[in-house]
């Protein structure tokens, strides 16, 4: 499911695609925003977004065994929650079945 298709998904709760699209919009600015000032966003039953350090490294080119050094980064993080777990693993276990 791609953005148009979260929005499309949406319509049908709130009325319009324009209202969709301003929520969907701004449910994400929001988190991108928190997470990129430092802060943790936590959505019961969905899950939490986060920022984490990378420390630099010395890493090794697979083609030459190379060492490169790659440089310290701060990246998002998401850690799904129970509930989401749960239905995410029950959704594999059904199409596992109709394989």
């Amino acid at each position: 499911m791609n953005k148009k298709e979260l929005v499309d998904a949406i319509i049908d709760r709130v009325g319009d695609r324009k209202t969709a699209t301003e929520a969907v919009n701004a449910v994400l600015e929001a988190i991108q925003q928190a997470v990129a000032s430092g802060d943790k966003v936590s959505i019961t039953g969905f899950g939490a977004f986060e920022m984490v350090h990378k420390p630099a490294r010395t890493a090794r080119n697979p083609s030459t065994g190379d060492p490169i050094k790659v440089a310290e980064s701060w990246a998002p993080k998401f850690r799904p929650g129970a509930d989401f777990r749960d239905q995410v693993n029950a959704g594999g276990k059904a199409s596992a079945k109709k394989r």
